[in-house]
């Protein structure tokens, strides 16, 4: 419950890599009709039937069940590698939500021509920095980094999920191995105990 919807979003993020690569590793000139392209493709995703948002939210409902469920009456392990794993989760879930939901909005407004909508969706107010308005280019790049984030923050809950796994396996191999040393000194001590009467006899006969 914990593996498959984690394994479900990074199929879903590998199938966007190919559209985030250019903007990100790579210092080619990107020509404008890859945005065009991008932002195409972006709002078809984004204006797919609703259908396709509840089996997400399905999804991700998944993982967090799967989470509740390890964690009710935790042992030592399960709080270490399943809480740290719950915290990366939580954090991939908040930034789908507030970055990449948000930036599907944003193309899937299209205002990009239109400078007061602009301001109004795609500005940042703070203290220091004021105003920053973020045109076509910036918020797609924006939108690729935090997919990249989000599967690195996948990839961790996979990491602690796999290293809690093997925690286990050597913890029942090592309780394994105790119990048939325990068992072998136990056959050996049970050996010894019928030899030794058997011995005593027949040396109690030779005295006869």
């Amino acid at each position: 419950m914990i593996i498959g919807p984690v394994c479900f979003f990074l199929g879903i993020l590998f199938a966007s890599f190919p559209y985030d690569f250019p903007l990100l590793w790579t210092s080619d000139p990107v020509p404008p009709s890859y945005y065009d392209q991008l932002e195409t493709h972006l709002k078809f995703i984004h204006q797919s039937p609703p259908l396709i948002a509840r089996i997400l939210s399905i999804v991700i409902s998944v993982g967090f069940i799967g989470f509740f469920v390890k964690l009710f009456r935790p042992s030592e392990a399960n709080v270490l590698f399943d809480g740290a794993s719950l915290v990366l989760y939580l954090i991939g879930v908040g930034v789908y939500i507030a970055n990449i939901v948000q930036g599907l909005r944003t193309v899937s407004a299209d205002i990009w021509d239109d400078l007061e909508k602009l301001q109004e969706v795609a500005t940042h107010s703070g203290p220091i920095t004021g105003d920053t308005i973020l045109g076509r280019e910036d918020s797609l790049k924006v939108l690729s980094a935090s997919n990249t984030i989000l599967a690195l923050v996948l990839v961790g809950v996979l990491t602690l999920q796999a290293g809690q796994w093997y925690a286990e396996s050597r913890e029942e191999a090592d309780y394994a191995e105790q119990d048939k040393q325990a068992q072998e000194a136990k056959e050996a001590a049970e050996k010894a105990a019928a030899e030794k009467p058997a011995t005593g006899t027949k040396e109690s006969k030779k005295k006869q």
